[in-house]
Formats: C-alpha cells, sequence, structure tokens
C-alpha cells in the first residue's frame, strides 16, 4: 500500500492539479468558459471523491500556445508557448530553459532582460523564434 501512495505523489507532483478557477487564470480565460470546455471534454479533468473537477498541469501545458500565442502583437510567426523550466544568471548573460510540451528550447538572453521581465521558473512564458535568433517574452 505504501508503494501506491508513493508513486501517486510522484506522479501528482510532476503533473499538479489544479481548481477550474485556477486553470482559467493560467489560461486566460473566463470560469464559465473552462467549466464548458470541461463538460464538452475539450480539456481532460479528474474528478475528486467529492465530485470536484481537478485539471492536470499538463492540459494547461497542451492548451496555453492556443489560448495565448496567437494573440501576441508581434510579427514573429513561430511562437512557441511553455513553461519556464530554469533561468540561470551568470554575468552579463541568462540562460533560460522552456519546456514545450515533451520538448525543452534554451535561449541565452542578457541578464538585465531576464531581471526586467523577472523570469523565475514555473512561469509561462514564449520562446520567438526568428531565422537564428531565439528571443524570450514573458506571457
Amino acid at each position: 500500500m505504501a508503494r501506491n501512495i508513493k508513486s501517486h505523489l510522484v506522479k501528482r507532483s510532476h503533473d499538479e492539479l489544479l481548481k477550474p478557477r485556477e486553470a482559467a487564470l493560467e489560461l486566460r480565460i473566463s470560469f464559465p468558459t473552462i467549466k464548458q470546455w470541461i463538460y464538452k471534454r475539450k480539456i481532460r479533468s479528474i474528478r475528486t471523491a467529492g465530485g470536484h473537477h481537478r485539471i492536470p498541469q499538463s492540459e494547461i501545458d497542451r492548451l496555453l500556445f492556443r489560448t495565448r500565442a496567437k494573440t501576441a502583437p508581434l510579427s514573429g510567426r513561430n511562437q512557441l508557448v511553455g513553461r519556464i523550466e530554469s533561468v540561470r544568471v551568470s554575468g552579463l548573460m541568462a540562460e533560460v530553459v522552456i519546456s514545450i510540451g515533451e520538448q525543452q528550447i534554451t535561449s541565452i538572453i542578457t541578464a538585465r532582460s531576464a531581471r526586467e521581465m523577472n523570469l523565475k521558473a514555473g512561469q509561462t512564458a514564449a520562446a520567438l523564434i526568428k531565422s537564428t535568433e531565439v528571443m524570450i517574452l514573458r506571457v
């Protein structure tokens, strides 16, 4: 029995469960919209023992591009929205690693830019790819 609980805890920390209101805030949509998505099965939810819906973080990540990247007022066509895994500042430069689905993208930006955007692990961000450059946007 202890083994089952431990594996459940490991899985939950990897794929945190959010309340519908929290999920709606992250996706920048209304609470009624998230409820409609749950009922129409546009977004996967897990029901608690009490019958409440909980939405896995992986579902939020899957839908981030659809709800955010299309509306960004930039000319770049190749925008990939994901979650910041790490920000490592060293001297004048900063390394930002973003998880996009099952993939990771790394960008080197100025430390000043990372500080101005207040980039931190766990935040949502977009990687804007133009030719050989990758720019990071806080969304």
